[in-house]
């Protein structure tokens, strides 16, 4: 028996089954080799002619034949390179599968459903279903989709499938897409029938009824876009509906932020609608219109990614420390006198400037202060403990700090020093507790503790005679009472013995007013307030201009919102009662000449609108828009909803 290959080209035909191998021409030679063709590219598949292999295995009626042509075209279709003029007969080839199954497959679905098909009968469906996917494939480059558009077997192809088939089938819902997605590709030069037109005629009623009640999201997704794809063309405008369902369905599947691609076809498609002046008239009216506009608004939150922007206005600030540190010199303690007293001399002389003084290699001191020094300390006892003589007190300065010499500046007055050396340095901070006693005219110095500060006053009130004295602590205005009841009372001036715990944000310095201004200050409660150490204004940017959702939606908004103030309102009247101030506007007694009190009227939709605005006006202003003309539309509504009258809402 001959094969559909016998004439198919020059060479012995091959087996009719799958290449996976490499071809080699037969005209190759030993000495001479060729680049290396990959399968799928040889003459035998790419060969324009009525002759190509692929096109005769279609024909052919064989099914493993027609199963390795329809293998070869999967690979081909998805390929720019690939045209279907360029095979003669091959468009009409790869459309008798698919008209098979609209016109005679699906008449047993419902014995499908109950008994398993037989295999000849499942092939043909896989065949139908093949072959419109290569259709659909090939159909996303131009010279195939205006091919598709002029056939005249992919228009009754395409509303058999959507008229005959059942969308809600498992085994017709990939074939219906499939049909969907082909509409899609000849869409944009369709021009669809007027409404009065045959039924069978019309993609629109299938594809909307698909968008209405359908449970698959692939063919509610398919279905509005090549809705809005048929509407983007102006000749189709006249077929909108204001109460189309795939309007419905697109505001019933809006709250699905998450989705993108289904939240996307159904803004593009709502795009298109109230792109219409007459629909977006109509939609003002739709009782669900305030919710979609609060929908929008909120998708428009929910998308922009922000990031927090902190910028620093803090001015000079000029701060003190709390506790004012002293330094003075370090002067012998009674438990370093009673260690240096028993000691024999010199020891007790080198301990003692060990004590006293440290080494410094710019320091200096006179001769005579340093001898006065030592002999101030140890004279009082020198009955029991003798003393160096100077001479010897200034010698030992070198045994105990190397670096340090006693020397003569000459001079017009001589000067005996000794250098290298320097006192010893205590710091200490200031006392906070004062006594304030006898009109703050105690000349006491301050104390470490308030109980130091009460025995204190104690030997006040002891020094006085009488049983009876007013309270002299600063300005206190307690008048005379007894010593038994002034003991008490005193203690309401004293701070408490434990200080507060401190926040962790305050720390030990003192803000001022200016670095001029003077500390302590004698009166702390009549200081100017200083100004904020660290003031700081933190906000949110956004971070990247917004997703094609978010720009679609604002689209959506900024249709309704100009349809919803596009009237004006009345002119200010110039005459000699208004000055020509406006505002000043006075009603006429005569009727107005249209009736705006009507349902259905333009005037109550526009109230509509602006009533909606008013309410999310506190949403928008959650909006914020990295280009600065969408941001000026966001400011736009915002003051227009701020503005809103009494008589709108």
């Amino acid at each position: 028996m001959a094969t559909p290959f016998a004439n198919a080209g020059r060479g012995a035909a091959p087996p009719a089954t799958p290449y996976y191998r490499q071809y080699i021409p037969p005209q190759q030679t030993s000495h001479r080799v060729g680049p290396t063709v990959t399968d799928d590219y040889e003459r035998w598949y790419t060969e324009t002619n009525p002759s190509n292999r692929m096109l005769l295995s279609l024909r052919s009626g064989i099914t493993l034949e027609i199963a390795w042509a329809l293998d070869r075209l999967y690979r081909l279709c998805d390929n720019e390179q690939f045209v279907l003029t360029a095979i003669p007969g091959l468009a009409d080839a790869l459309f008798d599968w698919p008209e098979w199954y609209v016109a005679r497959g699906n008449k047993d679905t419902e014995q499908f459903n109950l008994f398993s098909s037989s295999k000849d009968e499942d092939r043909k469906r896989r065949h139908a279903l093949e072959s419109l996917f290569i259709l659909r494939n090939c159909s996303s480059n131009e010279p195939n989709a205006q091919e598709l558009a002029s056939h005249p077997r992919t228009m009754p192809l395409v509303l058999n499938a959507l008229h005959n088939l059942d969308p809600d089938m498992d085994m017709n819902v990939e074939f219906v897409l499939h049909s969907i997605e082909l509409l899609q590709a000849i869409s944009s030069s369709l021009i669809l029938p007027s409404a009065t037109s045959p039924p069978h005629t019309d993609p629109l009623a299938p594809l909307q009824n698909i968008t209405a009640n359908s449970s698959n999201r692939s063919l509610i997704i398919a279905a509005l876009v090549t809705i809005n794809l048929l509407f983007s063309n102006p000749a189709n405008l006249s077929r909108l509906n204001a109460n189309s369902p795939a309007l419905s369905a697109s505001i019933r599947y809006l709250p699905l932020f998450v989705d993108k691609p289904l939240v996307e076809a159904c803004l593009t498609y709502m795009y298109t609608h109230l792109s219409h002046p007459p629909m977006v008239k109509a939609f003002l009216l739709h009782p669900v219109m305030p919710s979609t506009v609060r929908l929008l608004v909120s998708l428009l939150v929910s998308e922009q990614i922000e990031e927090p922007v902190s910028v620093d206005i803090s001015g000079s600030v000029y701060t003190v420390p709390a506790l004012t540190v002293t330094t003075q010199d370090h002067n012998l303690t009674k438990e370093e006198m009673d260690t240096l007293l028993p000691m024999p001399e010199p020891q007790r002389c080198y301990e003692w400037m060990k004590t006293m003084f440290v080494a410094k290699p710019e320091g200096e001191l006179t001769q005579v202060d340093f001898w006065n020094l030592y002999k101030d300390v140890f004279t009082p006892h020198h009955d029991r403990y003798p003393l160096l003589v100077a001479s010897d007190v200034i010698k030992n300065v070198t045994v105990v700090f190397p670096q340090a010499q006693a020397m003569v500046l000459p001079g017009p007055a001589q000067r005996f020093i000794v250098r290298g050396v320097d006192r010893r340095k205590d710091t200490s901070t200031t006392k906070e507790f004062k006594c304030h006693w006898e009109r703050d005219q105690c000349t006491a110095p301050p104390f470490d503790s308030p109980g130091e500060v009460y025995d204190h006053l104690l030997e006040h009130l002891s020094a006085y005679e009488g049983s009876e004295l007013p309270c002299l602590w600063s300005s206190c205005p307690v008048p005379t009472m007894s010593k038994t009841l002034l003991r008490p009372h005193i203690l309401t001036h004293l701070s408490t013995s434990q200080y507060s715990e401190k926040h962790p944000s305050q720390d030990d310095m003192i803000t001022m007013t200016s670095d001029m201004y003077p500390y302590p200050s004698p009166d702390p409660t009549t200081r100017p307030p200083p100004p904020p150490r660290y003031t700081a204004v933190t906000y949110r940017r956004p971070m990247m201009d917004p997703p094609t959702t978010s720009l679609t939606a604002l689209l959506c908004i900024r249709i309704l919102f100009r349809a919803s103030f596009v009237s004006s309102d009345p002119a200010p009247r110039v005459d000699a009662d208004h000055f020509g101030f406006p505002g000043v506007v006075e009603d006429d007694d005569e009727p107005a000449e249209e009736d705006f009190t009507g349902p259905d009227s333009d005037r109550e939709g526009e109230r509509r609108g602006r009533k909606a605005f008013v309410s999310v006006r506190r949403l928008l202003e959650d909006v914020q828009m990295r280009d600065e003309a969408l941001m000026s539309w966001i400011v736009e509504m915002i003051d227009a909803g701020i503005s809103g009258t009494a008589a709108d809402i």
